[in-house]
């Protein structure tokens, strides 16, 4: 009897530690989408993507330690706006459509 409890016990255990880690790991969503045309800028995983509305593959725009948030492409579609945090601090910079280094506005 006390060795079927220990089993199951160790069972439930291992089930909790399981599951803890799964909630523990980070989840990248595609979040902020913006629509231009035929191009759609979002972010995932705190980085800036490029996409065609009708799909297939991103391209991704930025790579940098901090993240990019909130894209707006400009109203020539040249140009895309957003929030980066970078060094805890939250500024708006702009990239070309086509990527690069960010310009910092404010």
């Amino acid at each position: 009897m006390l060795i079927r409890r220990l089993k199951s016990f160790v069972l439930s255990l291992c089930a909790l530690l399981f599951f803890a880690s799964l909630a523990a790991v980070q989840t990248k969503l595609l979040r902020f989408p913006d629509v231009h045309g035929d191009k759609v800028v979002f972010t995932y995983g705190g980085d800036l993507w490029l996409a065609s509305t009708s799909g297939g593959l991103a391209t991704r725009l930025t790579a940098h330690a901090g993240l990019e948030l909130f894209a707006e492409f400009s109203p020539d579609g040249n140009w895309i706006a957003f929030t980066g945090q970078y060094d805890g601090d939250e500024q708006v910079y702009v990239i070309p459509v086509t990527g690069g280094i960010p310009k910092q506005l404010t």
